[in-house]
């Protein structure tokens, strides 16, 4: 089994959200890691953003059963991002036998978008 997300995210509605709901917004949906890679750059927030929604579009749940902070968005010395599942996201994807996870991020001025892929070894229960 292959599953697929997608998530593409206008750069200025992170802005406004960050506005309107400041270190709130940033702890609510990132892990310090994240915070830390973004060194401050709004298209790395939207883009780790869309990433997490991407995600959670591949274990069929939205944001909501499975939090923010469970779906993190590293970078491997390379500079190539990794998604690191804990808590509910990790279970889900082990319920569905998801193992293998792939993201591909990118931003231009205005938008920032991202496309996961993970693959199963059989099919779910």
């Amino acid at each position: 089994m292959i599953a697929v997300g997608i998530d593409l995210i206008e750069i200025d509605r992170i802005a406004g959200v960050i506005n309107r709901h400041g270190w709130r917004f940033f702890e609510r949906c990132f892990t310090l890691q994240e915070i830390i890679a973004a060194d401050g750059k709004l298209e790395a927030f939207a883009v780790r953003f869309a990433a997490k929604e991407a995600a959670s579009k591949v274990l069929g749940t939205g944001i909501g059963r499975v939090g923010w902070r469970e779906i993190e968005v590293v970078d491997l010395p390379s500079g190539q991002p990794q998604l690191c599942l804990s808590g509910a996201a990790a279970e889900v994807a082990r319920d569905l036998r998801l193992e293998h996870f792939s993201v591909s991020l990118t931003h231009t001025k205005d938008y920032a978008a991202a496309v996961v892929v993970a693959g199963s070894v059989g099919s779910p229960d």
